[in-house]
């Protein structure tokens, strides 16, 4: 697409500019391949994104430039991309979020370098009821995603002794987060308080391995199971999302034994934007169901 192109989608303009420009150095990744991976993995990763509020993290120097956060929707966006009003305790107003609910959104969201998609854990219409509840492992210094993935099996076969199905998917950045979906009626209280009290009973039973307090200094050597994104006002990466890395990694989708033959091979678990849509071709979308499960929350540990 040359420079300055205005693409129409569903009968909707979208101005685009500045394609050639690289936003990933190391890997002479542009703003136009961003745009077109968005493009192509759409199928797949608008489902996840619809009617959740979207925080914009944009890198309009690219990853190795600065950034920043952009939770109020812009003034000057089209008035076809839709928001949904969240009320911040914070700024003692609403906040209205930008939705990326089809495929020209999310192609507008792209050209102003939104790299990463973050995303609230509940539907816009339905605020005070989390979808599913996360657990976000972190690797401390002297671990990494192999150590994570150790973790997430284990948490993979406690769930399971509870009649709970997880879904797994690389963070694309340094970590694995494990989804619960749940689908039902719950609140961020009650899923934050159960994913707190897992966090600690894991950190009881291996404390070597494993701490669930946020002080980055007792991370050393171990796992941190961070519960703490299960809360009415956090976001978490959206899966398919880019991160902004020196390479144009992904927020990937996994099969258990995908993250079962990774820890016995020690193959680490990163894949980029080319390989995820081979991905998504073979496999379709692995993350798919995290969106209809319907799963009852026990009671808290």
């Amino acid at each position: 697409m040359p420079d300055g192109t205005q693409l129409t989608l569903g009968g909707k303009k979208i101005p685009l500019s500045n394609l050639d420009k690289v936003l990933y150095p190391k890997a002479n990744f542009t703003k136009g391949q961003v745009i077109d991976y968005y493009i192509r993995i759409a199928p797949a990763l608008l489902p996840h994104l619809k009617n959740r509020a979207l925080t914009l993290k944009r890198y309009p120097n690219g990853v190795e430039g600065e950034f920043f956060y952009e939770k109020k929707c812009p003034v000057y966006r089209p008035k076809w991309v839709k928001t949904a009003a969240v009320w911040s305790e914070r700024n003692n107003a609403e906040i209205n979020y930008c939705l990326a609910n089809d495929l020209p959104s999310l192609v507008w969201a792209a050209n102003l370098a939104d790299l990463e998609l973050h995303t609230s854990l509940a539907h816009c219409d339905k605020l005070d009821e989390p979808a599913f509840m996360v657990f976000d492992l972190d690797p401390g210094p002297g671990t990494d995603i192999l150590d994570c993935a150790e973790i997430g099996i284990q948490l993979r076969d406690f769930f399971g002794q509870l009649k709970l199905q997880c879904f797994p998917k690389t963070s694309g950045s340094k970590g694995l987060q494990i989804y619960v979906p749940l689908n039902s009626k719950v609140t961020f209280d009650e899923t934050k308080n159960f994913a707190r009290a897992v966090a600690m009973n894991f950190e009881k039973q291996h404390p070597a391995k494993i701490v669930s307090q946020m002080a980055k200094r007792l991370r050393k050597g171990k796992i941190f199971i961070d519960w703490s994104q299960n809360d009415d006002h956090k976001t978490t990466v959206c899966v398919y999302s880019l991160r902004a890395k020196d390479k144009p990694t992904v927020s990937t989708p996994l099969k258990w034994s995908e993250v079962e033959d990774a820890l016995k091979r020690k193959i680490k678990l990163s894949f980029e934007a080319g390989e995820v849509l081979a991905r998504v071709k073979k496999f379709g979308d692995l993350f798919g169901p995290v969106l209809k499960l319907k799963q009852k929350l026990p009671k808290i540990l």
